[in-house]
């Protein structure tokens, strides 16, 4: 019975090259992590080894979550379970790619589970970003994003299902990190709403506390002015336009 559950969620999990892992959500849909779908397109391989083309069209940087639109996939949809019914000590199963071993599974508990996270005590790797943490039966209940300690984080199913409902969410198309003098950018996406403003890498931006801070800023702007340090030098000003994540 659990060979079958296994082998069941590896045809319902991807690799998504370059990256790490992703859920076959529905006919033509994929979710992952958006530290994971950094790109506007991403190539994934599916369990029987076809290679696709895969659009982004949605990503929250704040949940780490990224859609994924592919055209005639065919592949096996995932079961979506009730994350909010998971209680400690239950059964987890997780599906990934970690370090190059394609369709891995790891076996644990739950530790604990909230509205944000779902944590667990299963062993993961760099890989697994993106990929299914399902209960004993096979159904999703997270989607495994990061590893602190020796417990596994998975952004719940509940979160993952509004996400995929939603509206895409405005964008400025920056990864950002926290410093001390605010916030670095470390990359800009190609044609986002930054690159238009000629952010660049290595600018620092001045005047918000924490991403989420700025996050806030962008969903109720139109136009956003921005303040950041370049090369360490005086404080510059540009407007930016906003926009919605590219499809």
């Amino acid at each position: 019975m659990f060979g079958i559950v296994a082998e069941n969620l590896r045809r319902s999990t991807v690799h998504v090259r370059d990256g790490g892992s992703g859920v076959i959500w529905a006919p033509d849909l994929i979710v992952t992590n958006a530290h994971v779908a950094r790109r506007d397109r991403h190539a994934v391989e599916l369990w029987d080894g076809r290679k696709l083309d895969a659009a982004v069209i949605k990503r929250d940087p704040r949940r780490d979550l990224a859609l994924l639109r592919v055209n005639a996939m065919d592949g096996p949809i995932a079961r979506a379970g009730d994350s909010s019914a998971l209680r400690p000590g239950q059964i987890v199963v997780a599906i990934g790619n970690p370090l190059g071993f394609i369709g891995a599974l790891s076996t644990g508990i739950v530790h604990t589970q909230d509205r944000r996270w779902v944590q667990a005590d299963i062993r993961l790797a760099p890989g697994n970003s993106g990929g299914p943490l399902a209960d004993a039966e096979g159904r999703v209940v997270g989607i495994n994003t990061m590893i602190a300690g020796r417990l596994a984080f998975a952004v719940p199913s509940n979160a993952v299902a509004a996400f995929v409902d939603s509206k895409p969410r405005t964008s400025l198309g920056v990864v950002l990190r926290p410093v001390q003098a605010g916030l670095l950018v470390l990359e800009v996406e190609p044609n986002s709403a930054a690159a238009r403003a000629s952010l660049l890498q290595g600018d620092v931006l001045v005047g918000f506390r924490s991403p989420e801070e700025l996050l806030d800023a962008i969903e109720t702007s139109e136009i956003l002015v921005l303040k950041f340090l370049r090369g360490g030098r005086r404080v510059r000003e540009v407007a930016v336009r906003l926009r919605a994540a590219a499809a």
